[in-house]
């Protein structure tokens, strides 16, 4: 790589702004950051209806690509419509988010290039990437191909971490490198100030965010939230998100649970709570865990994925068992009622994200890995002509 060359990196994923969840966030915070740094980010994603072929999102250029037909041809033709996109941009690496469609779009488009290419695997568990593309018929394949063609795998959490391993990975192109949040938008406030804003009760409020997808367990929580809300009147679940199951849970739900719906902005309502439940039955790395905990909100959340690397039981939150209601009923009503406790793991939580978490941190970091990635290439291999 020229030293007198922009670094460009092109980012792949499955969906981007407007279509919201975790991975998305996560780019859409990560991308402006890593512009500062000198990188020229493309973000490369499908096109879904009413969206618009190209746009600038937050200064980031946004190239969206056709899928028609089944998911099979739309993966397909998804590819296709990358590599001549690619080929005009030539990047100096290429960063899939998953292991699926994107990784494979990145590996194929490696064989035209020559640029390395990172994947950062989302989600672990048994709904999550490796065990997913396992059970696929082509899955043995393809990851054959993935430990053959990719030059670091990023993982968020131990547990992924693991999985790759036995899948084969060596540790040398596993890079443990967390998502990260931005600790200033999301630093404590007054919370009565936002509650009278926000028009939200005094009684303490426990905020869940996140998709309303059965994975995140969210039929749990209400079900158990009369207890709640029998042990400490007038308290308030707060529901921010949306998702496949919206409706069948605004059915479920009794008193005392608001649905805020998709918000632009979660920090006020975290800001303005007291606690914060994560009922999955699996994980990545939760954005609005790590979220919750900069603005000094304990949790409560199940033992499953990147979450275990984050809450330290006792000291910044609860864990309890997956897909058991009683543990989790337990673990809100002890910290409900003991608000200096409540405080304490808040101030630890945001503590260990302020050392660990921040995403400049994360970013740089990221971008210390693109530089040892187009350092490692041939002269001849490096095609881009900023």
């Amino acid at each position: 790589m020229n030293t007198n060359q922009a670094l460009r990196v092109a980012m792949i994923i499955q969906g981007y702004h407007p279509l919201v969840g975790g991975a998305e966030r996560q780019l859409a915070a990560v991308a402006p950051l890593l512009q500062a740094r000198g990188v020229d980010v493309h973000i490369l994603t499908r096109r879904y209806p009413g969206l618009a072929a190209f746009e600038m999102i937050g200064g980031v250029p946004v190239h969206r690509l056709p899928i028609p037909g089944p998911k099979a041809v739309a993966s397909a033709v998804f590819t296709l419509a990358a590599l001549p996109l690619l080929w005009r941009l030539r990047p100096h690496v290429i960063h899939a988010y998953s292991l699926f469609s994107p990784a494979t779009t990145a590996v194929t488009a490696k064989r035209l290039l020559g640029a390395p290419v990172v994947v950062k695997v989302l989600r672990g568990g048994a709904l999550g990437d490796v065990i997913r593309l396992q059970q696929k018929s082509s899955g043995e394949g393809r990851m054959a191909l993935f430990r053959k063609q990719v030059d670091a795998f990023v993982v968020i959490s131990q547990e992924i971490d693991a999985e790759l391993a036995a899948a084969g990975v060596p540790p040398e192109r596993r890079v443990f490198l967390p998502n990260g949040v931005d600790i200033g938008h999301f630093a404590p406030a007054d919370k009565q100030a936002l509650r009278s804003k926000l028009g939200l009760p005094g009684a303490p409020i426990v905020v869940f965010a996140g998709r309303l997808a059965a994975e995140k367990r969210v039929d749990q929580l209400l079900a158990l939230w009369p207890a709640a809300r029998a042990a400490h009147a007038g308290a308030t679940l707060l529901i921010i998100g949306t998702g496949e199951q919206e409706l069948a849970l605004k059915r479920a739900a009794g008193e005392g649970v608001q649905f805020v719906g998709q918000v632009d902005d979660v920090a006020p309502y975290l800001k303005a709570a007291d606690l914060f439940v994560l009922p999955s039955s699996t994980e990545g790395l939760s954005n609005a865990m790590l979220e919750a905990m900069a603005t000094g909100l304990p949790v409560v959340a199940t033992s499953v994925g990147g979450t275990t690397d984050l809450i330290t039981p006792g000291e910044n939150g609860l864990l309890v068992p997956p897909d058991s209601p009683p543990a989790l009923q337990e673990a809100l009503l002890t910290l409900l009622a003991d608000e200096a406790r409540r405080t304490e793991m808040g101030r630890r939580g945001r503590e260990q994200v302020l050392g660990d978490y921040a995403l400049p941190a994360v970013a740089g970091r990221l971008r210390n890995l693109y530089n040892q990635l187009a350092a490692t290439q041939p002269a001849s291999r490096v095609l881009n002509s900023v």
